[in-house]
């Protein structure tokens, strides 16, 4: 069973961004494709470049000479060091899909709430010698603030 790590709150990786982490001594870049997160191993298979380093872009295709097309923006990252390409979402490598990929890590999202928030102050069974109030924790989004998970 994949342990889960907290990562960081969903809304510190823009659109089109990435954030690069270390988690149980691997270094995993995690991101932010139209608001759907996607990690992989921050390793070039070709010569453990720091891949997630490297420039996200799109693929330029074309059927016939001089038509082209750019698709799946943002969803391919590019090795600094040599320019292997991979897609973001499935670590596949661009020029050999079959063959090369980089490890990819489920990443989940969740709302993380503040225990403290929650807690009844008001059941103690003895009664204190001091007094006691509730207290709440005002949080952005309403205590209710999404948060990233990777899972190795």
């Amino acid at each position: 069973m994949p342990k889960k790590y907290e990562v960081c709150y969903a809304d510190e990786i823009p659109v089109g961004g990435r954030r690069i982490v270390d988690i149980a001594g691997r270094s995993v870049g995690i991101f932010n494709v139209n608001n759907e997160y996607y990690a992989v191993r921050n390793s070039c298979p070709h010569k453990a470049a720091p891949l997630c380093r490297g420039i996200i872009d799109g693929m330029v295709k074309g059927a016939t000479p001089g038509q082209f097309e750019y698709e799946q923006e943002g969803e391919i990252i590019r090795c600094p060091w040599h320019g292997w390409e991979f897609a973001i979402k499935t670590g596949q490598s661009v020029f050999n899909p079959h063959k090369i990929y980089v490890r990819g890590y489920p990443v989940s999202v969740e709302v993380k709430t503040s225990s403290c928030a929650d807690a009844d102050v008001g059941s103690m069974e003895e009664d204190p010698s001091v007094d006691t109030y509730r207290v709440s924790v005002e949080e952005p989004h309403g205590n209710r603030r999404p948060t990233l998970y990777i899972h190795l």
